[in-house]
């Protein structure tokens, strides 16, 4: 199974908003448009690898949802999925790197960081701050103890 990393931000302007902040903030170049989604890719950190991007709607929210399937990233409305990498230590570092790029073009908007739906590793809150959780963490409800205070609800 293939590896995917994802930033979760809560943007009022939606995918294209996000696509612009992309394209302006990391070079990155649109391949397709989609109705709910827009495909791009971007370079690594090495000049010779791609990754590819896709910008789209969060689609792991549960409307309503019983306390036992809450998650972190319920009330981020946009996510920004990243792969390839050629291992999952790439393209966790590059994850990281567009986080970092994401948060420091955009300090006004909150975003989580998280592998592969499965680990829940920085958060940045407006006028807050960005915080790495270590050890890590998942963004299910069983620890939402430590990333509560670090996400918007």
């Amino acid at each position: 199974m293939s590896v995917v990393d994802s930033v979760f931000l809560a943007v009022s302007g939606g995918a294209p908003e996000v696509v612009d902040w992309l394209v302006e903030g990391v070079a990155a170049e649109v391949l397709v448009t989609e109705t709910s989604a827009v495909r791009l890719r971007m370079r690594g950190e090495n000049a010779a690898d791609w990754l590819g991007v896709v910008v789209q709607p969060n689609g792991y929210v549960v409307p309503d949802p019983e306390p036992d399937d809450v998650q972190a990233m319920d009330s981020y409305g946009i996510e920004v999925q990243l792969r390839g990498g050629g291992s999952n230590e790439n393209l966790h570092r590059e994850a990281e790197r567009l986080f970092d790029a994401l948060i420091t073009a955009r300090p006004d908007v909150p975003a989580l960081l998280v592998h592969n739906l499965d680990t829940l590793v920085s958060a940045h809150l407006p006028g807050v701050g960005t915080h790495t959780f270590d050890p890590l963490i998942t963004p299910d409800v069983e620890d939402g103890d430590t990333w509560r205070s670090w996400i918007i609800t």
